[in-house]
């Protein structure tokens, strides 16, 4: 059975016709970035993965990481791979050549990023963070900070992390309680910090930790936390490093997966307190924090169908190769892939894995407009586009992750509940997505407060202007096909805008509506959303196989799984709808 193989063929189709390459490369700073350029990219990255990180997946899983006297040491193999990374430039791609990037575009650099977690999750998340840490201080460091830090983050060489939650303090970040005291040109840190992914462990030579702390004259809550660069290691004015700052680890949580990921309790300060400089201005630490929270969750949403892709490769390998009972239309035993609900399951598999990474795709190309488009009002319709959808690919992509994986070991059968198959650790590994960078729940009621509520729909109204836009082709086409695929996303359209005039017309009135109804109103949204990008791949899809496209085979599963989509998933739209509608009555009343 393959252990992994990179879908570049699938991946360089979402890249061109959801990511609308063409476009992306037209922006200032990216015409290197052709259609050939990408591909060749991709199945470099696809080699890496397929033959240094997807082999370390088990062992990290088995084996975990070591905490001695303090320092932590990866699993056997990670530090060596991690080595490799680095020297062969994988963290720069998405990054600023004045810092030692490569300039590749966001959307390029998000589709490496889902080949390391499909191929290694656990390895995954340290370029993940690094990743996030050298978009906050590109964005919001000093000049000297990027000067001094952005280089050697860039190239790997460091790496970073995100320090916000608390024994006290989780997704009540107000609630924190680790402080810094100004003393001269810096500030000294004190306190502790959990679930810190790659606080510390042996693969890089420094550490630059991003920490959330409160000053001691700072207003209560969320306005009173500003945030602070705390390395491992000083680093000299020359960038070369000095003394061990006053950080440890105390301790590796033992989890339920990720196993190969160090998930440290942090110390920030047990002796004179850990040296840090301020990023931004004081007391505006969680504003300027969401620039790497927002990265992240992005990086989430994907990581998790990242996982899924892997998990779907095996579910169809086995289902291919197992052999029990005779299905319909059949004389004799046969692969279970012939049995109709396997088939559903892993047709089920493949359309939330396509329209998931679609969506990351779509929102990672929003992102290179936002940020270079000349057009000042298109690079603000790209930022409203992005800012309204992260949630939605966080929190649907995290999902969908944990359903496909789970799928996969229903596929297995009982050899999916057993080790030995390696399968139950995708479930174990992607669990955690739903939960990290904001629950779900909290993506949820980010959307609809934050996103709809906050700005009367705005946004939401200009999504659907776009999704409506392929009505018009859906209907040129012609075809059964097409005809379905377009009147279920009519349909589901439709739900999406009467949903958002129900909760902007209802919720002044009633305070318990918005928390009750905005999970399904995410998942209305995402269902729709995604049924509107395969919707596009399809149509897609028809255009090459009209202009002669080579790959028919390939160009027909793209349409199919559309039809199926429409079939089988956009059809939650009609529920969702009625759950949002039906209120806050039964989440109200207090009968548990």
């Amino acid at each position: 059975m393959p252990t992994f193989s990179a879908p570049v063929r699938d991946m360089a189709f979402v890249i061109e016709e959801i990511g609308e390459l063409s476009r992306i490369s037209a922006l200032p700073g990216h015409s290197e970035a052709t259609a050939d350029l990408v591909t060749a990219v991709l199945a470099e990255a696809g080699k890496f993965g397929a033959g240094v990180l997807a082999p370390l997946n088990p062992v990290g899983d088995r084996q975990g990481c070591r905490l001695e006297n303090g320092k932590v040491s990866l699993a056997p193999g990670f530090v060596d791979a991690y080595k490799r990374f680095v020297a062969a430039g994988w963290n720069a791609v998405p990054f600023d050549p004045e810092f030692g990037g490569q300039g590749l575009p966001w959307l390029v650099g998000t589709a490496v990023q889902e080949i390391w977690h499909s191929a290694n999750m656990a390895f995954g998340l340290i370029p993940m963070l690094t990743q996030g840490a050298v978009d906050l201080l590109s964005t919001h460091g000093t000049e000297d900070q990027k000067a001094l830090y952005l280089p050697k983050l860039v190239s790997g060489q460091w790496t970073g992390t995100m320090n916000l939650t608390e024994p006290g303090a989780g997704s009540d970040v107000g609630a924190l309680k680790t402080k810094a005291v100004r003393k001269g040109d810096h500030y000294r840190i004190t306190g502790q910090k959990i679930f810190i992914t790659g606080g510390e462990h042996d693969a890089a030579e420094n550490i630059v930790h991003l920490v959330l702390a409160r000053l001691p004259d700072a207003p209560p809550g969320v306005k009173g936390i500003s945030l602070f660069l705390v390395p491992k290691f000083l680093v000299n004015p020359d960038g070369s490093m000095g003394q061990r700052n006053d950080i440890k680890c105390l301790k590796l949580e033992h989890k339920l997966g990720i196993n190969g990921s160090p998930t440290c309790v942090m110390a920030y300060g047990d002796d004179e307190g850990a040296i840090g400089s301020l990023v931004g201005g004081e007391n505006q630490g969680l504003a300027l924090m969401f620039t790497m929270m927002n990265n992240a969750r992005l990086a989430v949403g994907l990581e998790a169908i990242a996982v899924a892709e892997r998990a779907m490769q095996k579910a169809q390998a086995y289902a291919r190769e197992r052999v029990q009972g005779i299905a319909p239309g059949h004389a004799a035993p046969g692969p279970i892939i012939r049995h109709p609900d396997v088939r559903r399951m892993l047709m089920t598999q493949r359309v939330l894995v396509e329209a998931n990474r679609a969506l990351a795709y779509y929102v990672a190309s929003r992102l290179d407009i936002a940020r270079r488009d000349p057009d000042k009002a298109e690079r603000a319709r790209a930022h409203a586009e992005v800012d309204l959808l992260i949630p939605v690919v966080k929190s649907w992509g995290t999902d969908s992750g944990v359903k496909v994986a789970d799928l996969t070991i229903q596929v297995f059968g009982g050899m999916g509940f057993i080790e030995e198959t390696g399968v139950a650790q995708h479930l174990r590994d992607v669990r955690i997505t739903a939960i990290y960078e904001g629950t779900n729940g909290i993506q949820a009621m980010d959307l609809v407060g934050r996103k709809l509520i906050r700005d009367q729909g705005e946004a939401l109204r200009a999504h659907i202007a776009e999704m409506r836009k392929v009505d018009e082709a859906l209907a040129a086409v012609g075809g059964e096909d097409f005809a379905v695929l377009r009147r279920q996303l009519a349909a589901a359209v439709f739900a999406v805008s009467a949903a958002m005039d129900f909760i902007l017309t209802r919720h002044a009135g009633d305070p318990h509506l918005a928390g009750s109804v905005a999970a399904p109103f995410l998942d209305l949204l995402a269902v729709t959303s995604g049924g509107w990008l395969m919707a596009r791949m399809a149509l897609a899809a028809n255009r090459r196989l009209d202009e002669g496209g080579d790959d028919e085979a390939f160009l027909i599963a793209r349409i199919k799984a559309a039809r199926f989509f429409a079939d089988v998933i956009l059809p939650q739209a009609g529920a969702l709808l009625g759950v949002i509608e039906a209120g806050s009555g039964a989440v109200a009343e207090d009968w548990l």
